[in-house]
């Protein structure tokens, strides 16, 4: 993919505290308005059915969810579970959950890669998850390359910060990157996983997933939503990928 320099906006930001990046990423507010082929009978549809598909899929996934928490507390101190603010639909900051991959005190041991301030070139060539990271533990190694650190997602689905399918929940210091895209990624829930992922799992750029995360916005359906699902749940079964 060959990635177009309008998306990202070409200057270097300070990296915000939380509080005003958040404040930053409110879109204008309005009426309904209809975002990719959904239309508002739709949109109730697709939050009802991912509500209880989430609460179905938490239900069927508990042991599983049992064993990786004990195995995350025996490998390395600290909590089972990561919880960190991201940005949802409309800018409203909420709580993010998944696995905790990372040693607890990686912020303290590594504050350099936790310094959000990057120029045009460097927020372009970003990647999410590099391919070597010292903060990462052994299980989360594990639990990254499977995805299954972020199975507890499904909390953050039933209680309707989320959808099983929609861009990628991003932090608030990074969300001032995203320049006047911001607005049209704001404008649908987050998901678990998304057309970034499904084709490019955490190998793509910072500027490479915004790109598809913009082309799902605007064809987001039904049928689009569901083969993006049966592709991930391939995709986590066999480490392939597949074409939407």
């Amino acid at each position: 993919m060959t990635p177009r320099g309008d998306v990202v906006s070409d200057f270097a930001a300070p990296a915000p505290s939380p509080e005003r990046a958040a404040t930053d990423a409110v879109p204008a507010s309005g009426g309904w308005q209809r975002v990719g082929h959904y239309t508002r009978a739709g949109e109730v549809v697709k939050d009802v059915a991912d509500r209880v598909l989430a609460a179905i899929g938490l239900a069927l996934v508990s042991p599983i969810l049992v064993a990786i928490a004990i195995a995350v507390r025996l490998d390395s101190p600290g909590p089972a579970f990561f919880l960190q603010t991201r940005i949802g639909r409309d800018g409203r900051p909420f709580r993010f959950w998944k696995f905790r991959g990372m040693y607890i005190d990686a912020r303290e041991r590594f504050p350099e890669l936790y310094d959000y301030r990057y120029n045009a070139e460097q927020v372009r060539e970003l990647r999410f998850h590099p391919p070597v990271d010292p903060r990462v533990t052994r299980v989360g190694r594990f639990i990254r390359r499977t995805s299954l650190d972020e199975l507890p997602n499904l909390v953050n689905v039933v209680l309707g910060d989320m959808s099983l399918v929609g861009p990628r929940p991003e932090i608030p210091e990074l969300m001032p990157y995203y320049g006047t895209s911001a607005k049209l990624i704001l404008s649908v829930k987050p998901g678990i996983t998304s057309l970034a992922k499904l084709l490019g799992r955490d190998h793509f750029t910072f500027q490479e997933t915004l790109e598809l995360d913009l082309r799902y916005v605007r064809e987001r359906s039904l049928k689009t939503d569901f083969a993006i699902l049966l592709g991930t749940v391939w995709l986590v079964l066999t480490g392939k990928s597949v074409g939407v």
